[in-house]
């Protein structure tokens, strides 16, 4: 039976229980536009063409790491799609993810405990707060009814083969289209 939050249920997370998303390391994401309507553009002899709605959304992921530069992020691929986007981003060590600890007048770097209920602050789920809230602030000044999906997906990237695997599935995703059962479902805007 799911548990009750003031009287209401609760959804469980999507995250990974034993996870700290605040910790160092990649991150595989992808984040959907609500009801899966082509919000950001078309696909065009496997390009994606992005309309002023898709150029918002390159325009704030790339803004993301400039104005989160205390918590060490780097780029790495991203597309935007007509009705979603993913990327990989990593969390680099940062004063929000490591403990110091003075011992023998030695300085001692240790993880931070496991992910608890609470507030979510300087962590993979901020980053994505923040960066659909950017995207649907100036989105709405053109299509007022715009919309994300409430969640998003991850993947913990723990080897270089996956994260091999990632990129080459992010690039190519544009060249895929035709065949994506999203590619064609009439939930134009």
């Amino acid at each position: 039976m799911p548990q009750k939050f003031k009287g209401k249920y609760r959804i469980q997370s999507a995250r990974a229980q034993w996870w700290d998303y605040a910790k160092t390391g990649s991150y595989f994401v992808t984040l959907c536009t609500q009801n899966r309507k082509h919000f950001f553009g078309t696909i065009s002899n496997g390009k994606m063409e992005l309309n002023k709605i898709g150029e918002i959304v390159d325009r704030e992921w790339k803004r993301t790491f400039a104005i989160r530069s205390d918590m060490n992020l780097w780029m790495d691929e991203f597309v935007v799609m007509p009705n979603h986007f993913h990327a990989i981003i990593g969390i680099g060590v940062n004063k929000y993810n490591i403990v110091e600890t003075h011992c023998n007048a030695s300085l001692q770097l240790q993880p931070p405990p496991k992910n608890k209920f609470g507030p979510q602050s300087k962590n993979l789920a901020s980053i994505i707060r923040g960066f659909k809230s950017a995207v649907t602030i100036h989105a709405r000044k053109t299509i007022p009814h715009f919309a994300w999906q409430s969640r998003f997906h991850d993947h913990i990237i723990r080897d270089k083969k996956s994260l091999k695997n990632i990129r080459q599935y992010i690039f190519y995703n544009p060249a895929k289209w035709h065949r994506d059962r999203n590619n064609d479902n009439g939930l134009w805007i």
